[in-house]
C-alpha cells in the first residue's frame, strides 16, 4: 500500500554470522530472550528496522537511558552472531516479518538462522521451562539430540516463524519454549537461552540468567502496560475529534 513503509538501515555487513531472531509472540519468549543475549553478549548496535504503517503502533522503548528501536540489528565480534531484538509485534505484518529477517540474512551471508518462539501450554508449569527445537537440517537435529535436547515432535507453527520456514533459503532451526501465560515469560526465555547456550556455546552464566530475565520481564511489563495505555488514549482522543 503507498502509505506503508519500510526502512532496513544496516551500519556494519560482518559476514558467515550466525543470525538469532526474537518478535514478540506468547509470553514475549523471543523478545525476552533476545533482550538478555544482547545485554550479555554486550553486543554494538547495527542496524534497525521499522514497519511504518497504519496498522502498528509508534512505540519505543527506553533501557539503561537509551532508546530501544522497535526493531534493533546487533552485533557480538567474538562468536560472530548477529540478533535481531523486536518490541513491537508482527501480527498481521508475519510475512513482512520473514522477508526482513531474510534480507538480513541475504545481506551477511548468514551461515544459520535461529528463530525464537513460545508455545502455549495448557500443563501445570514445570519448575524448569521445557524446550524444544525444529529443523529441517539433519546435521543440526543431530547435534542437539546429541546434546541431550528434544525435536518438537508435534505441533502447529503460526506467526513469523511458520513464515520464516516456509520462506528461508538458509540453514534454518527453530527454538521453542513452553510457556503458561500470555504475560512476559522469564522462566520459558531462560530455557531458550540455556538451549542456544548449549548450541552455540555463547559461555552464558546460568546463575544470574534468571535475575536479570525476571529484571527484563518486569521492564516489558511496564512496556506493555504503556503500550496499552497509549493505545486507549489514542481511541479516546479520536472518539473526542469525532464528537
Amino acid at each position: 500500500m503507498a502509505n506503508e513503509k519500510r526502512r532496513l538501515i544496516l551500519t556494519k555487513k560482518p559476514k558467515n554470522v550466525t543470525v538469532i531472531e526474537g518478535f514478540p509472540g506468547i509470553g514475549l519468549v523471543g523478545t525476552i530472550a533476545t533482550g538478555f543475549l544482547v545485554d550479555h553478549l554486550k553486543c554494538e548496535k547495527i542496524g534497525s528496522y521499522f514497519f511504518e504503517t497504519p496498522h502498528t503502533p509508534s512505540m519505543i522503548a527506553i533501557h539503561e537511558c537509551k532508546m530501544v528501536d522497535p526493531v534493533g540489528i546487533y552485533y557480538n565480534k567474538q562468536y560472530n552472531v548477529v540478533i535481531i531484538h523486536a518490541i513491537t509485534s508482527a501480527t498481521g505484518l508475519e510475512w513482512d516479518a520473514a522477508d526482513l529477517i531474510i534480507d538480513v540474512c541475504k545481506q551477511l551471508e548468514a551461515k544459520e538462522l535461529i528463530t525464537i518462539e513460545g508455545v502455549g501450554s495448557t500443563e501445570e508449569p514445570a519448575k524448569d521451562s521445557n524446550a524444544f527445537y525444529f529443523t529441517k537440517d539433519p546435521a543440526s537435529s543431530k547435534k542437539l539430540d546429541k546434546l541431550g535436547h528434544q525435536c518438537l515432535n508435534e505441533g502447529i507453527i503460526v506467526g513469523s516463524t511458520a513464515a520464516i520456514l516456509l520462506k528461508s533459503p538458509f540453514k534454518t532451526t527453530c527454538m521453542f519454549a513452553e510457556t503458561h501465560t500470555k504475560m512476559p515469560d522469564s522462566k520459558a526465555a531462560a530455557g531458550i537461552v540455556k538451549l542456544i547456550d548449549d548450541y552455540l556455546g555463547l559461555k552464558v552464566d546460568p546463575k544470574p540468567l534468571l535475575k536479570q530475565a525476571e529484571e527484563f520481564e518486569k521492564k516489558l511489563k511496564q512496556i506493555v502496560s504503556h503500550g496499552e495505555k497509549a493505545q486507549q488514549l489514542k481511541q479516546k482522543k479520536k472518539f473526542t475529534y469525532i464528537g
